[in-house]
């Protein structure tokens, strides 16, 4: 119960911080088809955000798609970084780069049920994985762009809760912190769509 009121917490600290949510794609079905293709089930707090704000940029860099639109699909994202991450050559990593020894990780593969799911990512270069095997609660690694991990015991809604309260989230030094309230972008949908900013309500900071 305690784990559970702590995701309940973070959840609820992020969607006051994003302000009411438009829920324009919220779609079960999509979500059914989405997990019956990939072979896992995504995380109920993932869910929750994705649903209520994606496809959307947050605070200039971070990414969410969704599994229900077009553009900006989500598993065509994961599907494409799943093939892109899997064709790296890992093998003569040094130890302080290889996160199988950093993290503990039997394999290094992507898009497996002992592997690496790419969940979202940044214009920085970014990528966070969600991991969900090896363990009771599934867990984050960030990959900051230049093969430096970082490993984050805790739900997305958590991690998201302190990304944008300006915690280092992607490594030591990577703090994207910006005061005031949060920055979001909707994303556009059509070739003929722009991109429609909004703000967060005021956060005190």
């Amino acid at each position: 119960m305690r784990n559970r009121n702590i995701v309940a917490d973070h959840l609820s600290a992020v969607m006051a911080m994003l302000g009411p949510a438009p829920n324009r794609y919220a779609d079960p079905g999509a979500w059914d088809r989405l997990h019956a293709e990939i072979g896992i089930r995504l995380p109920v707090d993932y869910q929750v955000l994705v649903d209520a704000y994606a496809p959307v940029q947050l605070n200039g860099h971070l990414y969410l798609r969704h599994p229900a639109t077009e553009r900006w699909n989500l598993g065509r994202e994961i599907r494409d970084s799943v093939r892109v991450w899997s064709e790296v050559e890992w093998d003569g990593l040094d130890p302080d780069e290889d996160p199988r020894l950093l993290f503990g990780l039997e394999e290094l593969s992507f898009g497996t049920p002992q592997g690496l799911w790419p969940i979202a990512s940044t214009d920085c270069g970014e990528t966070v994985f969600l991991v969900v095997a090896g363990t009771a609660a599934p867990w984050l690694l960030v990959e900051d762009g230049e093969e430096c991990w970082a490993r984050y015991d805790m739900g997305f809604a958590e991690w998201l809760h302190r990304y944008l309260v300006g915690e280092d989230m992607g490594g030591p030094n990577s703090s994207a912190y910006y005061p005031g309230p949060v920055r979001l972008c909707r994303l556009p949908m059509t070739v003929d769509d722009r991109p429609e900013p909004w703000s967060g309500p005021d956060r005190g900071m």
